[in-house]
């Protein structure tokens, strides 16, 4: 049987291209109180934490970091700055301001304020007259605002998250409620706002501000537990109870995290402190592949050789417990088969890496050179061995891998 037969008979039995590293043994099985919950570190991408993270729940106040993102994305492509100053209208007023007796910044009817005071509105106490006036300002009107957040949201990769309005509130207008976001969708948001923008992200974590002789805390009472939290946000909503977004950093190590479904803002606060405090302390760093290292071959059908090698750009680190029984393991996921020619540096396919059953790590695999189309000969060959091995193996197809 040809090699590469051989090759895509394993590759579709889930076990082709596949490397077993050994690992020492878990920490007991780890579970958390929140009804939905999704933790990753940072440098490496690895999933450390992952329950009900897909299922769609109402954003409530957590929306707010979306309407940073997209004000942050504007103020990046110098669309508005820190200084641009917008109107409080009345809706701003009476909906998000003082006569509302929620999270307000206080920002009098029909003043103006700057970007920058607003952003800490937002950002130090969850304001929802500064996300309407941040809304209204830049859009025109708060529903064409949240269709800007939608859109910005499928642009930083949350595909299914939705935003009827800047702030969370309900939304009598819409049968959703305000929206629907889930944890998963939530770690990317708050990755975007602190990755791509480190010179505003600093405002979650200011302690507090004073703005029209007004001082205000911040409302994350877990800034002041001093154990790296510098951000994000909270959110609470009747019927599935209290969210979070945080992000911690300590000894270099930067986790993200969210939370949903919490019973109590006292469980909210001692759970997400629980839950990064094990994911501080029960991991370690450990490189299974060298930057630029050949993983795996990918088959080529038609072309000059058989197979090219298929490696990673960067260093394929991984975050694992630092005592496991599970085995850490990698497998290359590619369109069968390549056609010929086909470029060097061509994204070609993904390494999933897993601990035990459990993905831990998706990133994506390029060709590590050009494969020219081979001879009239060893073309009609190909043709014929891949309609030989499309029969045989169909009923493989679409095989599920461990999730």
């Amino acid at each position: 049987m040809p090699k590469r037969l051989i090759l895509l008979f394993l590759f579709l039995l889930g076990i082709g291209n596949a490397a077993a590293l050994a690992q020492p043994a878990t920490p007991g099985a780890f579970d958390t109180k929140a009804a939905q919950a999704f933790m990753i570190e940072a440098s490496t991408g690895t999933i450390l934490l992952a329950k009900a993270e897909d299922q769609p729940i109402s954003p409530a106040s957590l929306a707010k970091l979306m309407t940073l993102d997209v004000i942050f994305d504007a103020i990046g492509r110098g669309e508005i700055s820190l200084d641009t100053e917008y109107p409080v209208s009345e809706n701003a007023w009476r909906t998000g301001g003082a006569p509302s007796r929620a999270s307000t910044m206080f920002a009098a009817l029909k003043s103006r304020v700057r970007v920058g005071d607003l952003i800490q509105g937002v950002a130090v106490q969850q304001a929802n007259d500064s996300c309407i006036v941040l809304a209204e300002g830049i859009s025109v009107s708060e529903r064409e605002f949240a269709r800007r957040m939608t859109a910005r949201a499928r642009e930083i990769g949350m595909p299914r998250a939705t935003f009827t309005n800047s702030t969370g509130l309900p939304d009598a207008n819409d049968p959703s409620g305000g929206g629907k976001v889930s944890m998963r969708e939530l770690v990317t948001l708050a990755q975007d706002l602190q990755q791509k923008h480190q010179d505003l992200y600093k405002y979650f974590g200011q302690p507090d501000f004073t703005w029209n002789k007004i001082y205000q805390r911040n409302k994350n009472p877990l800034l002041l537990l001093n154990i790296g939290v510098d951000g994000l946000g909270l959110g609470f909503t009747d019927g599935e109870g209290f969210s979070i977004v945080a992000s911690v950093e300590r000894d270099g190590r930067r986790l993200f995290l969210a939370l949903g479904g919490l019973k109590s803002d006292k469980e909210r606060t001692e759970e997400t402190r629980r839950v990064l405090e094990w994911g501080l302390s029960n991991f370690k760093s450990q490189r299974i592949f060298a930057g630029g290292e050949v993983i795996g071959d990918a088959s080529v059908y038609g072309g000059a050789q058989s197979t090219v090698g298929l490696l990673a750009k960067m260093p394929v680190d991984v975050y694992v417990p630092v005592d496991t029984p599970d085995r850490l393991s990698a497998r290359i996921v590619y369109r069968w088969p390549l056609t010929a020619p086909v470029a060097a540096d061509y994204d070609a396919g993904t390494l999933r890496v897993f601990l035990g059953a459990r993905l831990v790590r998706e990133l994506p695999l390029y060709t590590k050179e050009s494969i020219a189309q081979g001879t009239l000969s060893r073309r009609a060959f190909d043709a014929f061995m891949e309609l030989t091995e499309s029969l045989l193996f169909s009923w493989l197809w679409d095989r599920p891998l461990p999730a």
